[in-house]
């Protein structure tokens, strides 16, 4: 499994449609790898990102077809997997730290840079969460309200884009812009784990219920 990132030199409107002319020019994910756990029933959403990038960072729009949505989590780095969520986990140049970027459907992120992800009473064994002005720099679209809560039953769309500057990558990794032909490693989730319907669902995918697997992450390649 191998994604590409295409290269935009147009300006990039994050709340523009999935089949406008910018986002036609990226090529497709699908996140439809679900694992089964007893808590999961057949409940499937289905869940697309398409990525482009310029000298700047990095822009994402997901969509999901969703029967079940929820969004109550409202400050910086609280569990927003908790809600109707996705989620792109990203290791630049292979230097063995990654960067979980997590938004609920109202737009709500959590974003960490792991360097050892084993797991502790804490979290993890070394970890740093995006400070306030970091998280600052990252611009986010959403298309559900803030607040999602009573959860909203029956057949939604919702959309959620990002745009995450290369700045922020190089404080936290170290890692230079990438330029074409660069590999990154990445996993795109979509999950809810409080939601009346749990589930959890990936682009490639992990041999356990934790998305926290760098050894499951796939190539990226800025095109």
């Amino acid at each position: 499994m191998h994604y590409f990132i295409r290269k935009t030199t147009m300006p990039v409107a994050l709340n523009a449609a999935w089949d406008s002319e910018t986002w036609e020019q990226a090529d497709t994910v699908e996140i439809s790898n679900f694992f089964a756990t007893p808590t999961a029933g057949s409940y499937r959403p289905e869940t697309k990102c398409r990525v482009l990038y310029d000298n700047s960072g990095i822009y994402m729009l997901f969509t999901v077809k969703d029967r079940y949505v929820r969004s109550t989590t409202t400050r910086l780095n609280e569990s927003v997997c908790r809600d109707s969520c996705v989620e792109f986990f990203v290791e630049p140049d292979g230097n063995g730290s990654y960067i979980n970027f997590e938004f609920n459907c109202g737009g709500n992120m959590l974003a960490s840079c792991v360097k050892d992800c084993t797991r502790t009473a804490e979290g993890f064994t070394d970890y740093q969460n995006l400070n306030h002005d970091d998280a600052a720099e990252i611009e986010i679209f959403h298309s559900m309200p803030s607040i999602v809560n009573p959860e909203m039953v029956g057949d939604t769309e919702w959309r959620l884009g990002a745009f995450l500057p290369f700045t922020v990558f190089s404080r936290y990794t170290g890692c230079s812009v990438p330029e074409n032909g660069t590999v990154w490693r990445a996993n795109f989730y979509k999950c809810g784990d409080q939601t009346s319907n749990p589930h959890w669902a990936s682009w490639n995918p992990v041999s356990e219920l934790n998305f926290h697997l760098p050894q499951c992450y796939q190539a990226i390649e800025f095109a």
